[in-house]
């Protein structure tokens, strides 16, 4: 199997010098916004400089300011904000200008790539037709047929393959790391001098992510450009950025060199940020939670049948198993024909895959968007008959459940979603969310009163917080009910489908912290189901690597980890941004090319 091995962000320091004139200068920026509850405070008093070929990293969590700001600079804030200080880019003033004026900036001089490229592209028009645009709208001199030759270039200088075939193709027909890079062939199609890239890599598997990075910095470093890099993943600064600004509650809290805020970080909040990061090159425990206080887990109602001390005595590999997954397949037809359909292929989403998870342990699944990961699951929590192979919870074969028997095991097999907003209902108070699951089961109404209390405290809130609705809570306090749900009826096992994919990391190591908690204490079982390899480093027991519907490596984390064997799980683990600079600058990742992952899909 031949891989290629190339640098990953090894490339010397592009900081300027002291003496040179910043390309963007900002000053006692605040921006308020009207609201029924008085004025809303989103950026306050801060000031920066970027330098000509400079990377800026402006960091914090949610709400602390980091998009608004920027927003400012692209002139792109709606009109109710009230914007105040001085913001010039090339020593001319960017607050009043009119925004005709501004236009002629954006796309040109000064580029922005937004966080979600399917909504930033026009779905009804052609990705090419996109990026020529761009083109002709600052050189409207460039003839149609240079402009689009000029967006296959583009296309094909940001690794987009077959360039001209895909410029004919809608947004829609690109994934996610494809459409991320049509975005950035947009930002820097007019060669503009500051690069504004505002969460560029959320939504992105841990590959893609490192590949669109090293494109940025690619591109930072072709064009002599400056960038801003807008994020909360410190992993992805550690690699880029020459310095970093830490935000907080719209106020700056430090500014400084990479190197500093890492390695000498001033600020109590600055340090709590880092110290909540996870690591795969740490110790396999969660890492502390240091943005809220820990709760002690109070003792299980007497009818509760969840209770660690025995199930944990044992070594799991004697444990009961609670879920055992053989030969698993499904397998979608490809059709084609708007009048006569007929069968052209087939997409085998879940090809032959085998597991076993035993009481009290947390089994990973991990890999890239496609891999099957996500059918996997909702295979398990379908509790029927699968296309192909067997599933068995608590030893019950579920082709062979009556209705009855089916309905009962729903208490048995329960899942955490990806997003807490999405799958609360707004208008129902956490109480009755909590006790959803109970009516169905038939519990009275009493052992229901009592249960919610419980359920409240274990995850870290309230009893009174029963009364609240979902909107009052925070990302972080809305996944603790989406775990209180899930307990709700004493389970086996909980599928947690991307659970702190959607947090900030501060919440997200108190998420993983409770999940390690409840896991030790109640005896519960996990199938994690992540793309984030640094989260699964810290919660799983054992770890299942995917790779085109198949498992293709399975290992104790640790082992898998520190001596990965196949080469898809090294590309994969090498690909993960860790926050350390000095180790981000001496990493080398692996990239397989598209015949070594054609041969692995055929051979794993």
């Amino acid at each position: 199997m031949s891989h290629a091995s190339v640098p990953a962000a090894d490339m010397p320091s592009s900081a300027p010098a002291a003496d040179r004139s910043p390309l963007l200068s900002v000053r006692d920026l605040s921006v308020t916004f009207p609201s029924e509850a008085g004025l809303v405070r989103a950026v306050q008093h801060l000031s920066y400089d970027v330098h000509p070929g400079e990377a800026l990293a402006i960091v914090g969590e949610s709400g602390s300011g980091k998009s608004v700001s920027s927003l400012a600079v692209m002139g792109l804030l709606p009109r109710n904000a009230t914007i105040t200080g001085d913001i010039t880019f090339q020593d001319q003033d960017m607050l009043h200008r009119s925004d005709k004026e501004l236009s002629r900036l954006r796309g040109e001089k000064i580029s922005m790539i937004f966080q979600d490229p399917l909504s930033a592209l026009t779905p009804v028009y052609t990705v090419g037709d996109q990026v020529a645009e761009v083109i002709r709208i600052h050189h409207p001199e460039t003839s149609t047929s240079r402009s689009e030759a000029r967006a296959i270039e583009l296309l094909e200088a940001v690794g987009i393959p077959e360039p001209q075939r895909r410029a004919k193709q809608y947004p829609h027909e690109f994934s996610g790391g494809m459409r991320q890079r049509a975005m950035i062939a947009m930002a820097i199609a007019n060669e503009p001098e500051l690069i504004i890239a505002d969460e560029p890599t959320t939504a992105l598997d841990v590959t893609i992510q490192a590949q669109v990075m090293e494109l940025l910095k690619t591109a930072q470093e072709m064009l002599s450009a400056a960038t801003i890099l807008i994020t909360h993943d410190l992993g992805v600064v550690a690699g880029f950025a020459d310095r970093v600004l830490v935000m907080q509650n719209s106020l700056e809290v430090e500014n400084g060199t990479v190197d500093d805020i890492f390695y000498r970080p001033r600020e109590a909040y600055t340090q709590r940020l880092l110290a909540a990061v996870p690591r795969i090159d740490a110790p396999s425990r969660p890492p502390e939670d240091l943005a809220e206080e820990r709760s002690e887990i109070p003792e299980p109602p007497a009818d509760s049948a969840l209770g660690a001390e025995e199930v944990l005595a044992a070594p799991v590999d004697e444990r009961p198993k609670v879920l055992e997954i053989e030969n698993l397949q499904r397998i979608y037809p490809i059709i084609k024909g708007a009048v006569v359909r007929r069968k052209v292929g087939e997409q085998r989403a879940v090809d032959g895959l085998s597991l076993t998870i035993h009481e009290g342990e947390c089994v990973a699944l991990v890999g890239e968007s496609g891999c099957g990961k996500t059918t996997t699951l909702m295979e398990v929590m379908q509790l029927r008959k699968p296309q192909g192979g067997t599933i068995r919870v608590n030893g019950k074969d579920t082709a062979r459940l009556s209705r009855a028997e089916r309905s009962t095991m729903r208490s048995d097999v329960t899942i955490v979603f990806q997003d807490p907003m999405a799958s609360l209902d707004p208008r129902m108070p956490i109480g009755d969310i909590l006790r959803e699951p109970m009516k169905v089961q038939g519990y009275s109404r009493e052992r229901m009163e009592q249960r919610v209390d419980w359920l409240l405290e274990t995850v870290g809130l309230l009893p009174e917080h029963a009364m609240r609705y979902p909107t009052e809570f925070s990302g972080g306090q809305r996944q603790r009910v989406g775990v209180a749900r899930a307990l709700a009826c004493d389970p086996k096992l909980i599928v947690l489908d991307e659970p702190t994919s959607a947090l900030d990391v501060t919440i997200q190591a108190g998420v993983l912290t409770l999940l390690a908690d409840l896991k030790e204490r109640l005896g519960v079982s996990y199938l994690f189901v992540s793309h984030d390899l640094s989260v699964v480093r810290h919660i799983s027991d054992r770890i299942c690597v995917m790779h085109k519907g198949k498992i293709v490596e399975t290992g104790d984390t640790a082992t898998v980890f520190s001596n990965p064997q196949h080469p898809y799980t090294q590309a994969l683990l090498s690909a993960v941004p860790i926050p350390d600079p000095k180790v981000e600058r001496s990493r080398r990742r692996i990239i397989l090319d598209q015949s070594s992952l054609a041969s692995l899909g055929e051979s794993a």
